[in-house]
């Protein structure tokens, strides 16, 4: 069997503004959202047995992936600063979209930041921004040419 990815977790302060951001700006769609107990303190090294996970996605392709929403209910350590430039670790999350659309949906929800953009490829045919996200995670949108 060949690896695939399954989904990519965020460790989120406010999962609603989350929401926010990734449902309704970029539009993926909640497939779930529940409350777990487990034992999370051994797997993850939580301070508590209770998290809420919300999977988002696109439900009409099984095999695009997710991206996982994850509050621990009993607290996170607060994370690092958003670096500015590329840093060995964690970089980005990805997603096709149309990106002016996006752009102007997560401006009018007062979401992203400022804009990045570039055109690229054979004859500039795809358009690539990067905003972030309510934790500072740097998201790429790429747009099908």
């Amino acid at each position: 069997m060949t690896a695939k990815v399954h989904h990519s977790a965020i460790c989120v302060r406010d999962v609603d503004e989350s929401l926010r951001f990734y449902r309704d700006g970029l539009g993926l769609t909640v497939t779930m959202d529940e409350e777990f107990d487990g034992d999370w303190p051994a797997l993850f090294g939580a301070s508590g047995s209770r998290l809420r996970s919300v999977f988002l996605g696109d439900p009409a392709v099984a095999d695009a992936g997710f991206v996982e929403l994850v509050s621990f209910v009993d607290g996170m350590d607060q994370g690092s600063a958003p670096v500015t430039a590329p840093a060995t670790g964690f970089f980005l999350l990805s997603f096709y979209v149309d990106v002016d659309a996006t752009l102007e949906r997560l401006g009018a929800l007062g979401l992203g930041g400022q804009a990045r953009r570039i055109a690229a490829g054979p004859g500039d045919a795809v358009t690539m921004a990067t905003v972030r996200d309510p934790d500072g995670v740097l998201v790429e949108l790429i747009g099908l040419p």
